[in-house]
């Protein structure tokens, strides 16, 4: 069977296929069991296979590759417009193969195994960090349902803790129940304490890591994340590099007016949110005759609010940090902005 593109729909047990010819008309159409697919793909020539880079799609790209096929990883965002009437996985599978057809379709590198098993580290942190901020809200809340507070920060929990056990206005099983929240929250500190020493570890053995963290408001955790989670030859300049973190402005311009709206918001969550806090943080301390304020970002402040000027100085810091690790030289440190 001589096909030109193949759609694959994944999921977790049924994947859709939707192959075309040459002449761009649909040539194959069928469904096949996960223990199948790969048997199914070792059979056909050399083909491209699109697929929506979703979970577990980099898994499949691999084992693809390895079979001989050209694999073509698509944002999900650029295929739903090619999606035709009612969604299901027919129309899922024949729109990834229409996307994948435009030649200048966007497309996501295929990670092998170990850049996946090294950035795990990152989505591990973030998620013990998360679970302990919850378990501190829980606390706070249920705490203040007796009167019991505590200054804001999660250092401040102990002393929270300290108190409600020492407070007999509080019933014995409330206390039991805040002291077992409590327990779990010195378990998770621990967690991420051992998680946070790993993590400087792979940041001092990263020399592109290294690199960046010599960059007012990039921290270790900034410098490792972009280290080992953004491939700068998967973007024509530092402005495209910005604009896909989304802080750049949305736009909604049309009839040759330009008009611009808030921050898109697209794109890589947890490093944009690492940089809006790493430059609020150097905006905190800006000061005239500071170090790491620039006098570019000491006159936006006197123009701009406190967050938009972070937004705009995140937005210099992501280009700074696409020219850095595009060139592979070490940037010479100098005011942020």
């Amino acid at each position: 069977m001589n096909l030109k593109r193949i759609g694959l729909d994944t999921s977790k047990a049924v994947f859709t296929v939707h192959g075309v010819g040459q002449d761009e008309r649909t040539a194959l159409r069928c469904n096949l069991k996960r223990g199948g697919l790969e048997d199914f793909f070792a059979k056909l020539p050399p083909t491209v296979v699109a697929l929506e880079a979703c979970g577990g799609s980099h898994h499949w790209g691999r084992r693809l590759t390895a079979l001989g096929h050209e694999v073509r990883l698509i944002p999900p965002q650029y295929v739903k417009p090619f999606v035709k009437r009612g969604k299901n996985d027919r129309n899922d599978a024949e729109a990834i193969s229409e996307a994948a057809a435009r030649p200048e379709m966007t497309v996501v590198a295929v990670k092998s195994a170990e850049q996946q098993a090294g950035a795990m580290i990152l989505s591990v942190r973030e998620l013990l960090v998360g679970q302990r901020t919850q378990l501190v809200n829980a606390i706070r809340g249920q705490a203040a349902e007796f009167g019991v507070v505590a200054a804001k920060g999660v250092s401040n929990i102990g002393r929270l803790l300290e108190k409600i056990a020492g407070d007999t206005e509080i019933p014995q099983a409330a206390r039991d129940m805040l002291a077992l929240l409590g327990a779990r929250v010195t378990e998770l500190d621990s967690q991420i304490n051992q998680v946070e020493l790993q993590m400087m570890q792979q940041h001092k053995a990263n020399p592109v890591s290294r690199m960046l963290d010599a960059v007012p408001s990039i921290g270790p955790i900034v410098a490792l994340t972009c280290a080992l989670t953004v491939d700068a030859s998967q973007y024509k300049s530092a402005r495209h590099f910005a604009a896909s973190l989304g802080v750049t402005p949305k736009e909604r311009s049309t009839a040759g007016r330009q008009r611009l709206g808030s921050i898109s918001k697209q794109g890589n969550e947890r490093l944009r949110r690492l940089l809006v806090t790493g430059a609020m943080a150097v905006i905190k301390y800006a000061r005239p005759g500071s170090k790491t304020a620039s006098p570019w970002l000491l006159k936006l402040l006197e123009r701009k609010p406190r967050k938009v000027a972070a937004v705009a100085l995140a937005n210099k810091t992501a280009r700074i940090i696409w020219a850095m690790i595009s060139s592979g030289e070490a940037y010479r440190r100098q005011p942020a902005g």
